[in-house]
């Protein structure tokens, strides 16, 4: 099933529909897989504007979820905006309830959250990168970096934190195109 997306109160491409619900279960799968934990996968219904979510609890029984949405996708009046996607783990709205649906959970973890913004392209690459960093977080490993699969671009704004990443391809996608940034989706 194809779930409607929208950006901005405008329909995404078919295409960019398409590309995101593929991808996006495709790296939940994958995700889900490499955990080596239980993780849950959330379906959503069209009209309710929340994408799925992966989710799990730490050893600590705290919820952690990742999510993978558009940042900027093609829509019906703007075809030629560029297709940019981000993957958050413990940020963003629309997961308050999927808390409860785990017994023994403590609640949220808000001990930490991470945003990466990549290309299309480039998201499945990142799939061992991002379950490594969130292995390492679960250790309490606060001084790992590993070797990204493609270059980083650090906003001058982030310098110090790690907490929003962005790849340079899709940086320099977002910063050729001066149409304005979508809503995530």
């Amino acid at each position: 099933m194809i779930e409607a997306i929208f950006l901005k109160g405008l329909i995404m491409t078919p295409e960019a529909i398409r590309v995101i619900s593929q991808l996006r279960r495709e790296f939940y799968s994958g995700f889900a897989a490499a955990m080596n934990m239980s993780v849950s996968i959330t379906t959503s219904h069209p009209s309710t504007g929340n994408p799925p979510i992966a989710f799990w609890l730490d050893d600590r029984q705290q919820f952690n979820y990742l999510r993978v949405f558009a940042y900027k996708a093609p829509d019906e009046l703007l075809p030629e905006r560029p297709f940019i996607l981000r993957v958050s783990v413990n940020k963003g709205g629309g997961i308050a309830t999927a808390a409860k649906w785990r017994r023994g959970c403590r609640g949220m973890n808000q001990g930490w959250d991470f945003e990466l913004t990549v290309l299309p392209e480039e998201i499945l690459d990142f799939l061992p990168w991002l379950v490594s960093l969130v292995k390492s977080q679960e250790n309490g490993s606060a001084s790992y970096s590993p070797e990204p699969p493609h270059p980083f671009y650090f906003k001058p704004s982030n310098v110090s934190s790690n907490q929003e990443i962005w790849t340079q391809k899709a940086w320099q996608e977002s910063k050729l195109s001066h149409i304005p940034v979508g809503v995530g989706l």
